[in-house]
């Protein structure tokens, strides 16, 4: 069987994406034959794909058909339709409503391909995407989500039938490759690899939260003097976040390392892992953090209680008073008996195990 796993882009800010769909396809039998096509961005900057890889080298503007370049899209799609057909695929993976919107009016077109679109987060239908999607045979297009919360919200907004592919992780292969708590700090250039850490772990960007989470950090940090905020990743928000930092007087007490080689290696150099998003699509952090070990205070949103349950802590969304009271409940706590009954509640064995079979079963060719 030969399968096209079709990217979105490239690059760090969607190492996650990257990441689910490397999971995804490693299900499948070794004799598969796997292709992997970034339509934006160069593979050199991911850090998972899977089989032969080739850069189509498109720009935002070109595949979105923006202006002029809505002209161009016959042309682009003759060039994808002719490699789908070169590649003898049978089944093509994509990654979410950009590549479905690039690739799904070329394979309306080639019946005998499988079709399946994996969503990883919030997504905003047009009414042409949502119709984009509704001329499908139900037997050609599959779609799927990271967890039960997204796929029923999308569910509602396309009125089509989302299978829960819920994102996991081997639990036995994680933990084997995570960094001991010093090495672990070291590696993210802690100046003092001593203090208790409460760390944080995404995208620079608004959903994430983290500007909130500094003015809670800053009203709870006189009472905890020895305590340190990481937040560990890059994204257009650095600017603004130094910004606050400044302006919050909270130089030496909170460090932005930027994007870490190897990040989910170095969960245990966290006393408390924090997830202030204001919205996730499922949160690969949470259960990154759970199976190192770590405690989790996470956002009050269905996906993170759908993982965690009565296990989870959980403190309203944006916030700030509300944060910092957790924040200063659970500093100087240790997490231990917290973290084993979160571990617990995830299940990561059970779950690992039912996301192998629910790939296999999704990447099926059609018959």
């Amino acid at each position: 069987m030969s399968l096209v796993n079709v990217m979105w882009s490239s690059g760090a800010p969607f190492s996650s994406v990257h990441k689910v769909h490397h999971q995804i396809v490693a299900q499948l039998d070794p004799s598969t034959e796997i292709k992997t096509w970034f339509l934006k961005g160069r593979h050199g900057a991911s850090a998972c794909a899977s089989g032969d890889v080739r850069e189509w080298g498109f720009t935002s503007r070109q595949l979105k058909g923006r202006h002029i370049w809505r002209l161009y899209m016959p042309i682009l799609h003759a060039r994808l339709r002719k490699a789908l057909s070169d590649s003898g695929a049978r089944v093509v993976l994509l990654d979410g409503l950009g590549a479905s919107r690039v690739l799904l009016p070329v394979l309306k077109n080639m019946p005998g391909i499988r079709v399946v679109v994996v969503f990883h987060g919030a997504t905003r239908f047009s009414e042409e995407q949502k119709a984009l999607y509704q001329q499908f045979p139900k037997q050609q297009l599959t779609m799927a989500a990271v967890s039960m919360t997204l796929a029923e919200s999308l569910k509602q907004s396309l009125g089509l039938p989302v299978e829960v592919l819920r994102s996991a992780l081997d639990p036995a292969l994680f933990s084997l490759e995570l960094h001991e708590r010093q090495q672990a700090r070291r590696l993210m250039d802690l100046p003092d690899v001593d203090s208790r850490i409460v760390g944080a772990v995404g995208r620079l960007v608004p959903d994430k939260g983290f500007d909130y989470l500094l003015e809670a950090f800053s009203r709870s940090s006189p009472r905890h003097p020895d305590l340190k905020l990481v937040i560990v990743g890059e994204g257009p928000e650095r600017k603004t976040l130094e910004h606050k930092i400044q302006q919050l007087n909270l130089k030496g007490k909170v460090f932005l390392p930027g994007h870490k080689p190897g990040l989910a290696q170095l969960y245990r150099g966290f006393d408390w892992v924090v997830i202030p998003s204001r919205e996730e699509g499922l949160g690969l952090v949470l259960q990154e953090a759970v199976i190192a070990g770590v405690p989790v205070l996470a956002s009050d949103l269905e996906v993170f209680r759908e993982q965690l349950g009565s296990a989870g802590h959980y403190i309203p969304v944006a916030d700030v008073s509300a944060w910092a009271e957790a924040i200063d409940q659970f500093a100087d706590q240790s997490g231990d008996a917290i973290s084993t009954s979160q571990y617990h509640a995830l299940a990561p064995e059970r779950v690992w195990q039912q996301f192998c079979t629910n790939s296999r079963a999704l990447l099926a060719p059609l018959r």
